[in-house]
């Protein structure tokens, strides 16, 4: 069964070490589009953040971000979003507060203050270089709760590896554990690792499986690529999974197919292998 959606991690896999775009992805890319099949970027980055790296690709995309709390699809019109309770997302700030210089919380706005810190420091080296490039969509506020004026789409915490192993376990043992859905993300090298706290049940192979079903695709006609541990349920929904070289031990252990790293166009193989007729393999 041929290929008709494309669904492709960011970081650690459409992007190298050097936080690019190699121009074998980008082409691979758009001669899927060319061919009539739908690319989507499926990321833990929120919209704006992740969108220049859409607009770089040079072609129509669809925009699965937040770890699958929102979709845009290319005409920009949002298709899905799901809220984080206001209430739950205050009990989850107020358990946490050991971890707080590591806390952000995420709305869905126009503009500013879409993702809100209680400081931002230069001195935090471990994240000023990520928020400095996004000013634009950041606001402050202290104490963080006071920014829970509606429903976000998220809580999100970053830190060392260690540190959000210390978070999970506690929001996961949570009285009210059973309403939220905790997606980690981790890079053991670097000794940095992100948290997510999205509602109950929301994750990026769950809103890959909504979209799916309102473009009326079957799971065969789906190829899906990623790296870390949040991508698990979008690669066990997709017909077709793909796991990078580069990519954490969890995904190779299930036996999918294996692509090049970020660094050797692995999503590019990938598409050419799957995806494209006639074109070299990946193996």
């Amino acid at each position: 069964m041929a290929v008709k959606l494309i669904a492709l991690d960011i970081d650690g896999t459409l992007l190298n070490s050097r936080w690019q775009v190699p121009s074998a992805n980008r082409e691979a890319i758009q001669a899927a589009v060319r061919r009539g099949i739908e690319v989507a970027l499926v990321t833990g980055r929120r919209y704006d953040f992740a969108l220049p790296v859409a607009a770089s690709l040079g072609c129509e995309i669809t925009m699965i971000v937040n770890n699958g709390a929102m979709i845009r699809s290319s005409d920009g019109v949002t298709r899905l979003k799901h809220l984080l309770d206001a209430q739950v997302a205050r009990g989850v700030l107020q358990s946490t507060r050991a971890w707080r210089a590591g806390a952000a919380v995420i709305f869905d706005r126009p503009r500013a203050n879409q993702l809100m810190l209680e400081r931002l420091e230069k001195s935090d080296s471990l994240r000023y270089a990520y928020y400095s490039r996004n000013l634009e969509f950041i606001g402050t506020i202290s104490p963080l709760e006071e920014c829970l004026t509606e429903d976000p789409l998220q809580v999100m915490f970053s830190g060392t590896v260690q540190e959000m192993a210390e978070v999970e376990q506690l929001l996961a043992t949570a009285a009210w554990a059973d309403e939220l859905k905790l997606a980690a993300t981790k890079y053991p090298a670097k000794d940095f690792a992100m948290l997510d706290v999205l509602p109950k049940g929301c994750t990026k192979g769950a809103a890959l499986k909504q979209w799916a079903a309102e473009r009326g695709l079957q799971r065969a006609e789906i190829l899906a690529v990623g790296d870390n541990h949040n991508d698990l349920e979008m690669l066990e929904f997709a017909g077709i999974p793909v796991v990078m070289e580069n990519g954490v031990a969890e995904l190779k252990g299930f036996g999918w197919h294996q692509t090049h790293s970020n660094d050797e166009n692995g999503v590019a193989a990938a598409i050419e292998r799957f995806a494209l007729p006639g074109a070299a393999s990946c193996a």
